[in-house]
């Protein structure tokens, strides 16, 4: 593997998530987005042997005020004074960017412990699949049907399919390999099995979707412990590495829910944008990766971001995983927790800890032989992020 240092970020190589810490992910959890948050939290400290006295640092992120700011999760674990914290919008997109900023503050001497984390009831509470998406321009699209979130999606995906030349039974795919993964995941809410004859059974939510297509609500909350290597060397578990990572707001974002539309090819992505500033900043490639955690809030982004970040050539994703090669035994296991297709939908703060989880080996039946190298990628649209773990050396 060769590392160009002139292109890696100041940050990069200097911290580590440790310990990783999850909340059931349950569809009527009957509890507080802050008593969620505090137990994912303390899960994810007390995995890796630390205590909320060693925390000085709090980053998380939202979206339609659904979670609670990181200085309620500080004051409710009863932390010290804190010298770090963040909080960020914008769902789905910011995992990996959250990560990044803690690494970032703990690189920087900001901080020198700072837990990561995402709550919400997106079962029980605001859904993001069908809420409303209230914006300047919603008088002009509700009456044409482009009200929930969903019907965005399936008109990007529709793009996508006749551009690259998808199919209904390359999405099929991706469910059902993921299923297999699912199957072996304790937490995973969706684990049955699914057949093609099983996908092709459903009814449309929206076409091109069917409801397995779509990610699975939950209430739950998932939290991660970013600390300096060298103190996530003398820790509990090992240090997943976090050696790279990537942000882009794509031109045309921000002014409104609808600014997809703005967006000059919708058969391509966030990921496409930051690929190339992500594989400079990790000094690598995409052959040097051994699993892949892929946002996955519908089954066609998992093939966006195939294509993406360069592990299959345009058009020929759905093949990929069709073949086999994101599975287990694969050329490039991919979602190995099931994704949020059926683990179950945490906005992608779960995408980032499984990553870390293959990392440090604690995938249990889940985990990829002789992983060193993990990718996990935060956000489909038009704002997304991505990071680098690897194993420590």
């Amino acid at each position: 593997m060769i590392i160009h240092e002139k292109a890696r970020p100041a940050f990069v190589g200097k911290a580590a998530i440790s310990g990783v810490g999850y909340t059931d992910l349950t569809a009527s959890g009957g509890r507080s987005v802050l008593d969620l948050a505090l137990e994912a939290a303390r899960s994810a400290l007390d995995d890796c042997g630390l205590s909320a006295a060693d925390v000085d640092g709090v980053c998380t992120y939202g979206l339609f005020n659904d979670s609670v700011s990181s200085q309620a999760v500080a004051t409710g674990l009863g932390c010290g004074d804190l010298s770090y914290v963040l909080d960020l919008n914008n769902g789905g997109s910011q995992p990996s960017f959250a990560v990044m900023n803690a690494a970032m503050a703990v690189a920087s001497g900001l901080a020198e412990t700072v837990i990561v984390y995402r709550a919400l009831n997106g079962r029980t509470g605001k859904k993001v699949g069908s809420t409303r998406f209230d914006s300047p321009s919603g008088q002009f699209r509700y009456p044409i049907g482009f009200s929930a979130y969903p019907y965005y999606i399936a008109m990007w995906a529709r793009r996508f399919m006749i551009e690259t030349g998808t199919t209904e039974e390359d999405l099929a795919a991706v469910v059902m390999r993921q299923r297999e993964y699912s199957a072996i995941n304790d937490r995973a809410v969706r684990r049955k099995p699914m057949t093609l004859d099983d996908y092709f059974s459903r009814g449309y939510v929206v076409e091109p979707f069917r409801a397995v297509d779509c990610t699975v609500e939950v209430d739950a909350a998932v939290a991660v412990v970013v600390t300096s290597l060298e103190r996530a060397r003398d820790l509990e578990v090992a240090p997943a590495v976090i050696d790279g990572g990537a942000w882009v707001t794509g031109r045309g974002s921000g002014l409104d829910i609808a600014d997809v539309h703005y967006w000059p090819d919708l058969s391509r992505n966030c990921q496409h944008s930051l690929a190339d500033r992500l594989w400079r900043s990790a000094g690598i490639g995409p052959k040097d990766v051994d699993v892949a955690e892929i946002y996955d809030c519908f089954s066609p982004a998992v093939l966006y971001g195939l294509e993406a970040l360069g592990f299959v050539e345009r058009g020929q994703a759905g093949a990929f995983v069709r073949d086999g090669q994101t599975t287990l035994t694969g050329e490039l296991p991919t979602n190995t927790h099931g994704g949020l297709l059926n683990e179950g939908y945490v906005h992608g703060m779960n995408t980032v800890s499984e990553a870390a989880l293959q990392i440090q080996g604690r995938g249990g039946p889940r985990q990829v032989a002789g992983a060193e190298v993990a990718v996990a990628t935060s956000g489909v649209l038009v704002d997304g992020s991505a990071i680098i773990l690897r194993k420590d050396s």
